[in-house]
């Protein structure tokens, strides 16, 4: 993803964390109960604190919202107060590594994706549905490689490997070019390569999501495979569409 303002970032959850402060209110004298918990500023200024720290809670701590931590009962907001508290202490960790040690690693930017697939996948992967991103990924390539060629008597590894095929098209057969024929190995190599990527990805990466819903994936890991199904969808996207005559 786009490289984080870590500053502005822990500023930002650190004035959350005030605003959102809660109190401990007694039970009136004489009354049997546990007693509450209310904001100490108010409930109005902590929503509007908190519309910017979940935006920030998404890109530190993608799965915050369904993790499995210790609930402060009866405390609202409790689970916004321990993400940001632990988002605090990572971008407070990462700042102080790099700092330090220095990073001359690229970062793959996750917005920079082809808008087909991470247009699709962005609600998903904010809530660390990985595996469903990945899953959504795949079926938004097929659907604009199917409306581009105007087919749907085919779809996946199949459409796309008839697509990219080197033979000339034929009815209902129409073919993506990523260059002119001219005879050379080059357009051989790139439109086989293109194909048998097609049918890697729908089989290897595509297959398995579909039939392992309960592992879920590890974020670099899924990252690696959105960017599978980017680069699929830069060849259809930018292809010419060759039609018999």
């Amino acid at each position: 993803m786009t490289p984080m303002n870590r500053e502005w970032a822990i500023e930002k959850l650190k004035s959350f964390l005030t605003i959102a402060a809660v109190e401990y209110v007694a039970p009136p004298h004489g009354m049997v109960s546990v007693g509450s918990f209310k904001f100490k500023t108010s409930k109005a200024e902590a929503q509007a604190a908190a519309q910017i720290a979940e935006r920030i809670l998404d890109r530190v701590i993608p799965g915050w919202r369904t993790a499995d931590w210790e609930e402060a009962k009866r405390q609202p907001m409790w689970r916004h107060r321990e993400a940001a508290h632990r988002a605090i202490a990572l971008l407070e960790a990462e700042q102080e590594l790099q700092e330090n040690l220095g990073s001359g690693a690229p970062q793959l930017d996750a917005s920079t994706l082809h808008s087909w697939v991470w247009g699709s996948v962005q609600g998903l992967w904010s809530s660390g549905h990985f595996r469903e991103a990945i899953g959504a990924a795949a079926r938004a390539v097929n659907a604009q490689a199917q409306a581009k060629l105007e087919r749907r008597d085919a779809s996946e590894a199949k459409l796309l490997s008839d697509a990219f095929s080197t033979n000339p098209p034929t009815p209902g057969h129409p073919r993506l070019r990523l260059r002119e024929n001219d005879g050379g190995d080059t357009f051989k190599n790139r439109h086989d390569g293109a194909g048998n990527f097609a049918r890697g990805v729908y089989a290897a990466i595509r297959n398995p999501i579909a039939h392992e819903e309960d592992e879920e994936l590890e974020e670099n890991e899924a990252l690696e495979q959105l960017a599978a199904f980017s680069i699929l969808a830069r060849w259809v996207d930018s292809a010419a569409v060759e039609k018999a005559s």
